[in-house]
């Protein structure tokens, strides 16, 4: 059975720094892409940024780029999300996705509310 679960979600300040864990299980990891998605009240879901375990190639929206850094551990099946300099419109409840496409597996999410 495949497993996502993410962790490290939390309340913070505006200019502060939080790092996101997907901890995965039942699935090949080192052959999938996964990412990272996030969804704030009353918006779509967005993708943030996308690790490819294949090729060592890393995706971020433009939004997120120089303050986001996503990182995989193949040998603890997780992959992070160090996430430094935040703002308020970063606050949204995060999840993570193998593969980055969205149309496979998904974690439950953490949420991460970043206050002015």
């Amino acid at each position: 059975e495949v497993h996502l679960v993410e962790s490290g979600g939390g309340l913070v300040q505006a200019g502060g720094s939080l790092r996101l864990s997907c901890a995965t299980s039942g699935f090949t990891f080192h052959d999938y892409a996964i990412g990272w998605f996030r969804q704030a009240p009353g918006k779509e879901r967005e993708g943030v940024s996308c690790i490819s375990n294949t090729e060592g190639e890393s995706f971020y929206v433009d939004s997120v780029k120089g303050r986001f850094t996503i990182s995989s551990d193949n040998a603890k099946n997780t992959v992070y999300l160090q996430m430094n300099r935040l703002k308020p419109e970063d606050t949204a409840i995060y999840y993570c996705a193998a593969p980055c496409d969205g149309l496979g597996y998904w974690g439950r999410g953490t949420q991460v509310t970043v206050s002015p």
